[in-house]
Order: structure tokens, then sequence, then C-alpha cells
């Protein structure tokens, strides 16, 4: 069995490391994603933002906690790491009360997008998401 996700996105915060009791470095980000359709109902533009917990490993999470901040453009592959619970997302609640989840990535790879105008390019290719154009939620055929 094998599973993988890409995730293209913003980060939320300033990465966070700390070192495991074994000496390994472990730095933790969150990624905001966004998508963006029309409602075919209303006619009106939606956007929607989903955010992913990432945590980075070893020689890279240094890496990523020296040249990633807030703002910049990063590609993360990795898996997904299901709540031990639900084998689903982390839910937890918000300070509102309501209910939350989590997406948790544990990346295999952290590349750095966008030029050097963008705070340098350190570890990858630039992706401008390019490709196909984005469809419609009710043009997807599965």
């Amino acid at each position: 069995m094998y599973q993988k996700i890409i995730v293209v996105g913003n980060l939320g915060s300033d990465p966070e490391m700390r070192y495991m009791p074994d000496g390994t470095a472990v730095t933790s980000f969150s990624v905001a994603t966004n998508r963006r359709w029309t409602d075919r109902s209303t006619g009106q533009p939606v956007d929607e933002t989903t955010w992913f917990r990432v945590s980075v490993w070893g020689r890279q999470a240094e890496t990523t906690n020296e040249y990633l901040s807030k703002g910049r453009k990063v590609l993360v592959e990795g898996q997904l790491t299901p709540d031990r619970n639900t084998g689903g997302p982390r839910l937890w609640s918000g300070q509102d009360g309501t209910v939350r989840a989590s997406f948790e990535i544990r990346a295999d790879t952290v590349r750095f997008l966008g030029g050097r105008e963008d705070g340098g390019s350190y570890g990858g290719d630039d992706y401008d998401g390019g490709g196909a154009p984005a469809q419609e939620e009710d043009d997807i055929p599965f």
C-alpha cells in the first residue's frame, strides 16, 4: 500500500523548529491552499482555503527553518498522518467551542517556490501552479 499527497500553498506562520531527545531536528509549519470556483446556483465566486499542518525531519527540517518564513510559497510532498483515534483528520475544539479539523502531513520533500523577489528560491524549481484551468466542482468527473 502507498499514499502520497502533494500540496502547493503559502506558509501561514514562520516555521517552528525543535530537537527530539536523540538530537533529530523537526520543524513544523502550516500551509494554506486556496481554491476558487463559481457557484452555479448563485453565480457568485466562492473562495475555499484548506489548512495543512506539516512536519519535516532531519537536515531538511533545519534548512526549512532557516529559509522559509510566513507568506512564502512552498510545495510539500509527503504522507497524510491520520489521528490515531479516528483514522481521519485530527479533531480539536476552537476557542469559540466549534469542532475543527487539522490535516497533518509528514513531509518527505519541501520545495521552496518563487523567485528571488519572493525571498529566494532555495531547494527547488519555480512552480506557478499552471496547467489546466480550474474546474467547477460539478465538472469534476468523480
